[in-house]
């Protein structure tokens, strides 16, 4: 039998193990993005939505599974396809500022990504950072959000900012 202090280091171990398995399916099938969507119910009309997704077809949802679990937070939607491919798309998805916040961004500080998405984590976090404190709800600190945004991502997300900022410029203060 063991002694606890082998079981202690092989369960390290495991972990440490988990711990890369999720950076690198990160790298290659995660995305941080940020998003603007008009809601009457805000004060200015806009709302900042940030969310943490990893993508994978139906027949490896079990890696998504294995990410919920281990952040112990988020949900997996089901995107159907109604193309030529066979089968759906899973998304883990967590858009919960507290869970963004509290284990997302921490898990992610401590454990650094290797591929061009640290850029986008560092400027994901700094935009939960304002949000933290309460700069989408000024005009001014929506505007940076906005700008720090249109640097993650693609072309296209930088677009859709682009297209955005004449509404915002309406925004009363």
């Amino acid at each position: 039998m063991p002694s606890d202090k082998a079981s202690r280091r092989e369960n390290q171990q495991e972990r440490l193990e988990t711990i890369g398995w999720v950076v690198g399916f990160i790298d290659g099938e995660g995305c941080f993005s940020v998003s603007l969507h008009r809601n009457p119910t805000t004060r200015l009309g806009w709302q900042i939505m940030p969310e943490f997704v990893a993508t994978q077809g139906e027949k490896s949802i079990k890696a998504l599974e294995r990410l919920q679990s281990f952040f112990g937070c988020g949900r997996i939607f089901v995107n159907r396809r109604y193309d030529n491919h066979n089968g759906n798309l899973y998304r883990f998805c967590v858009r919960s500022f507290a869970e963004l916040k509290g284990r997302i961004i921490p898990f992610f500080q401590e454990h650094n990504l290797q591929t061009a998405k640290a850029y986008d984590f560092e400027i994901f976090a700094q935009i939960i950072e304002l949000m933290a404190k309460k700069e989408h709800l000024r005009k001014e600190g929506v505007k940076r959000i906005i700008a720090l945004a249109t640097k993650m991502n693609t072309k296209k997300r930088k677009q859709l900012f682009q297209e955005s900022s004449e509404t915002i410029r309406r925004i009363p203060v």
